[in-house]
């Protein structure tokens, strides 16, 4: 997983509210082998119009947000079901990082195992940050994830808060597995020491001798 420090990006404002992960990945989608690919069906409903041609009047489709790396959403995004295929899409796409005012709280866990960062402000300045992308074109913000803040080009400043385990666990860019193999010198002494002589068996040779009953005595 790449780590998370700080990411400058241009901005798409997605103005919806209760976005759900149906919504992100439709289920029909649901069978990729890979993680890989989920870039091209996220919001697929809303992006394309019969026989996949791209809706214009979505926001993603439109020329002035074509590149974004930075979501703009409303409150409880990430909803529905806990389907992970949502943030790989989100990630997938291009975006690497969120702000919102709330999420769902399984989608937003899954965010951090997968090296998005999902930012949380206030309503009101989800408001001030929507008005900017909106009227400014090519408007840009920087989250830095070290200073917990996130900047735009005209002195706007916005702090934000985050668990700090989750937070050095971005910066080092570790997920689940990562996080397991720091500790692997630990756990391969651990199993040196404690299974010195390992009972080894093959099931095909063990015999199975029936007791004598009591009983019968």
């Amino acid at each position: 997983m790449d780590p998370f420090i700080k990411h400058t990006g241009l901005v798409a404002p997605l103005d919806r509210v209760n976005v759900d992960t149906d919504q992100m990945v439709p289920k029909q989608f649901l069978k990729f082998l890979t993680r890989e690919g989920y870039g091209r069906v996220l919001f697929y409903d809303w992006r394309y119009l019969p026989g996949e041609k791209l809706n214009p009047d979505f926001v993603l489709n439109q020329q002035r947000y074509k590149g974004a790396s930075v979501l703009l959403a409303r409150a409880n995004f990430g909803c529905g079901s806990s389907r992970e295929h949502a943030p790989w899409a989100i990630l997938d796409y291009g975006f690497r990082t969120i702000v919102a005012p709330s999420y769902a709280d399984i989608f937003y866990n899954n965010c951090f195992k997968n090296g998005i960062l999902p930012v949380t402000l206030s309503n009101e300045q989800m408001d001030e940050l929507f008005q900017r992308a909106e009227k400014q074109e090519g408007y840009r913000l920087t989250v830095d994830l070290q200073q917990q803040a996130v900047t735009d080009h005209s002195g706007l400043r916005y702090s934000f808060e985050v668990d700090p385990f989750r937070r050095d666990c971005l910066l080092r860019g570790l997920d689940d597995i990562g996080l397991t193999l720091v500790h692997d010198s630990h756990i391969s002494n651990y199993e040196k020491k404690n299974l010195k002589h390992p009972v080894m068996y093959d099931p095909v040779d063990v015999k199975f001798h029936k007791q004598p009953n009591p009983q019968h005595n």
